[in-house]
């Protein structure tokens, strides 16, 4: 939460590669719905919340990023994408930043291909959150809300 007890809490959601794609790309995976309508059911279910959205298929773009949001936002929720299981730099960048990141992914990542079990994002986040569809977005941004 916000050092600021009357600010609003601010939380970027950051999407990688083929994100932009959802709603067309293998739906049997990642579902039907649109990322940007879904963002919107987001911003209505949380109004108390400033949401930010980010996507690119660069990983330099997202590196850079994380490092203009990392110190300005109360929380990032990140789903790298391929990115999660080849960047380093994207790993490195979550340590050297100072908002913490909750890892997501709309699949279950272990369910799928060797390659995509393994993470450079988990050691150097929160936690991590993967399987429930694009549900995982709000689980995430519950995740850093107080605990009542």
């Amino acid at each position: 939460m916000s050092i600021f007890a009357n600010s609003m809490m601010k939380i970027a959601i950051l999407n990688g590669p083929n994100l932009n794609l959802l709603g067309k790309r293998e739906p049997e995976v990642y579902g039907n719905k649109d990322f940007v309508q879904y963002f919107g059911q987001l911003q209505s279910l949380f109004p108390e919340i400033n949401l930010t959205y980010y996507q690119s298929n660069v990983e330099g773009e997202l590196i850079n990023e994380l490092q203009r949001a990392g110190f300005d936002v109360d929380g990032i929720i990140l789903n790298a994408a391929a990115y999660t299981h080849t960047s380093v730099g994207i790993g490195d960048a979550i340590k050297a930043i100072s908002a913490p990141v909750i890892e997501v992914h709309i699949s279950n990542t272990f369910s799928r291909e060797d390659f995509r079990h393994t993470s450079f994002v988990t050691p150097n986040a929160k936690g991590l959150i993967l399987g429930f569809g694009l549900d995982v977005y709000r689980l995430a941004i519950e995740s850093f809300l107080p605990k009542s």
